[in-house]
């Protein structure tokens, strides 16, 4: 099973933090990650919420692609900066989110991380359709490294927001000329009007998925229950098992048996002492033997 955490890469000690981790790079998300009981996972290069390219040195990426190599048993995922709108008709946003989005490949290249993760971002009234044709094209300016794989991810679907749908996601591998996967957030998608809570809502939504999407391109799951009900395109992750999925829906979703080789990356908050080590030794309780 390939599940883990989304992780700091800075050289700060923070909370959750059994000890403090002995690199002061990028190879700290290891580090980081073993101590919560994962073996893959997701990490930012940057800040999220500036527009900041990488800075990785070459000694630092070493490190990181060993002790990967010796320490972790799935794949790593780059989450591109919040920033990023591939769907807006703004000319100077959307170069800002094609160059970001460019040092973030390049990025995942030097270290050795197969995928980076993005959001499709929202249309700002350029509807729908023209939305989707903005975040294809957007796409196909990219010059993504070979061994690299870019995976647009499903999301809440709140006011211009593009992805909740799975057709959108479908219609951007569709159109685009890069060689796209999928990303699927279960939180994300149980907002939109996915219903995941039950077993049967797993399978429906699964299956959904499989004939809209193909499940060819699920290539990275982030594992979130939600603090908010079905269909109100509230995205607030919970504590696995914890919030209005459950734990029935939790259950089902990570003994699917269409979704067991699929690794996960956890972005639940940490709550009432319960941070990622709790979420993914729950997830591993989860999953029947």
């Amino acid at each position: 099973m390939q599940v883990g955490a989304h992780v700091s890469i800075s050289s700060s000690k923070v909370d959750s933090d059994e000890e403090t981790p002995p690199h002061g790079n990028i190879a700290n998300a290891v580090s980081r990650q073993v101590a919560f009981g994962g073996n893959c996972g997701q990490i930012f290069t940057t800040s999220p919420r500036v527009w900041q390219e990488p800075d990785i040195e070459d000694d630092e990426a070493e490190t990181f692609r060993r002790e990967t190599e010796e320490k972790l048993a799935g794949p790593w995922v780059i989450h591109a900066s919040y920033l990023v709108n591939l769907c807006t008709p703004k000319d100077g946003l959307r170069e800002k989110s094609i160059n970001s989005m460019q040092t973030e490949v390049d990025a995942a290249a030097t270290l050795g991380v197969p995928y980076v993760n993005v959001h499709l971002g929202a249309h700002t009234g350029a509807g729908v359709e023209g939305g989707l044709e903005n975040a294809a094209s957007a796409l196909d300016e990219l010059d993504i490294p070979d061994g690299v794989t870019v995976l647009i991810e499903s999301d809440a679907g709140s006011g211009t927001k593009l992805g909740g749908d799975f057709e959108h996601l479908a219609t951007v591998l569709e159109e685009s000329e890069q060689d796209l996967d999928v990303c699927l957030d279960t939180a994300h998608a149980f907002a939109a009007g996915y219903d995941l809570s039950t077993e049967e809502g797993v399978h429906e939504t699964v299956a959904e998925l499989d004939d809209i999407v193909g499940l060819e391109h699920l290539k990275y799951i982030h594992l979130n229950d939600s603090k908010h009900e079905c269909g109100t395109n509230k995205d607030e992750h919970a504590l696995i098992g914890e919030g209005l999925i459950g734990e029935e829906g939790m259950r089902a979703f990570i003994n699917h048996p269409d979704l067991a080789d699929v690794p996960m990356a956890l972005e639940t908050p940490t709550e009432d002492g319960k941070g990622f080590a709790w979420n993914i030794q729950r997830v591993r309780e989860y999953r029947e033997a």
